[in-house]
């Protein structure tokens, strides 16, 4: 079973995402919190796999608390009413591996779920890499930075990254590149290693950055 813990400071809207998450026979809701205190509290004592946790909250909010939720373990979805929101994109840059609007269809939160807890970002094409086009940095001082950060990579690698931040998973990447699955995943891992990414997520910011889409 994936473990989940819902932070949000509606009522209403954590008793909607439970109702939604538990009719999957995989996926299991572990706690609510209402605020970013109650969030930290949660993953730490209960160790979930997955947090969705709310950009805007009283007290302590989502954007603030996020790096110290990932610190505890758990992936981290961003939930938000905006489908273009800076903070959200501070939060990808701190740990969290993607975001979700709350009116995300039922199917598509629970696959949401799923593919975080296997240890891919949730790049949505019209969410996710929308927010990472409009607000990463691409001056020419971000732009030269990221691609010397990028420049120990090999050219198999690099393709790969590029496959990663154009939202694709590994199966889809395998498929696109003409290799096996185990290979693109062995890619992708020494990819992150290389570039002291935490995650996916990262490294597609990294490309944006770079301009090499």
């Amino acid at each position: 079973m994936i473990r989940v813990v819902v932070v949000d400071d509606e009522q209403l809207v954590r008793a909607g995402l439970r109702l939604i998450l538990e009719a999957a026979e995989d996926i299991t809701v572990v706690g609510e919190a209402a605020d970013g205190a109650g969030a930290l509290e949660q993953a730490q004592r209960l160790r979930p796999d997955v947090v969705l946790l709310d950009v805007r909250m009283p007290g302590i909010d989502g954007l603030t608390v996020a790096p110290d939720v990932v610190a505890a373990g758990p992936k981290v979805i961003m939930l938000t009413t905006f489908d273009l929101d800076e903070y959200v994109h501070r939060a990808l840059r701190a740990g969290a591996v993607g975001f979700l609007l709350k009116d995300t269809p039922p199917r598509e939160l629970a696959a949401a779920v799923r593919t975080v807890a296997a240890g891919n970002a949730m790049l949505a094409p019209t969410v996710t890499r929308r927010l990472i086009s409009s607000f990463a940095e691409r001056g020419p001082a971000r732009r030269d930075a990221a691609r010397e950060r990028l420049a120990p990579l090999t050219e198999r690698e690099l393709a790969i990254v590029r496959e990663v931040a154009r939202g694709h998973g590994n199966a889809e990447i395998a498929r696109r590149l003409t290799m096996s699955e185990a290979t693109v995943k062995a890619h992708v891992s020494r990819a992150l290693a290389k570039l002291h990414a935490g995650n996916r997520v990262q490294v597609a910011i990294l490309v944006h950055d770079a301009d090499l889409l």
